[in-house]
């Protein structure tokens, strides 16, 4: 999800939440006609359907809440998840020709394809944060115990020249982190 799309769903969160908010404000103070502000809430239509289903009604108040509060923790985890990776679209404009669009999420993960593309190297994770023309690149990468490294760096100097070339953007920082996998879980 692009950062505007993100911006507008927290909009959309948070102006649903101060309605809500405005509505229960309203009503205690009497704002709405027929309503009092010491009377209750619901109709005695609405509580005697509420007694009659009783136990199943604050039974299913119990679950959409859990599923609402269970929602809410998913949407804050991927909030705070992202660690602020370039999420999106790279854009990259060639003058008058036009602009190429590329998915960030595919970028990193044709990179750690090439990168894994060697034997000795079990995993490769990549994260691209920051702007587009220059994003930071980080690359974490387990080797092979027991593996030889000799050629290892050229295979991800490559690589990373291969990524350079495909995205036209040239890393403003690049962090690469290597570490031997043990092989245990």
């Amino acid at each position: 999800m692009s950062n505007a799309a993100h911006r507008v769903l927290w909009t959309v969160v948070a102006l649903a939440l101060v309605a809500a908010g405005g509505v229960g404000l309203a009503l205690s103070l009497g704002g709405f006609p027929g309503v009092e502000p010491d009377g209750p809430l619901a109709g005695a239509g609405l509580r005697r359907a509420w007694r009659l289903a009783a136990p199943w009604g604050a039974l299913a108040a119990v679950v959409a809440g859990l599923l609402a509060a269970l929602g809410g923790l998913w949407l804050i985890g991927r909030e705070l998840r992202g660690g602020g990776a370039l999420r999106g679209v790279l854009t990259h404009r060639d003058g008058r020709r036009g602009r190429t669009r590329l998915p960030a999420a595919v970028l990193a993960r044709a990179l750690e394809r090439d990168l894994t593309g060697d034997p000795r190297v079990r995993r490769a994770r990549v994260v691209l944060t920051g702007e587009p023309p220059g994003p930071d690149l980080w690359i974490r990468m387990d080797i092979a115990a027991g593996a030889r490294t000799a050629g290892l760096r050229d295979h991800v100097a490559t690589a990373i020249r291969r990524y350079v070339d495909t995205t036209g953007c040239r890393p403003a920082h690049l962090d690469v982190t290597a570490r031997i996998d043990s092989g245990r879980a």
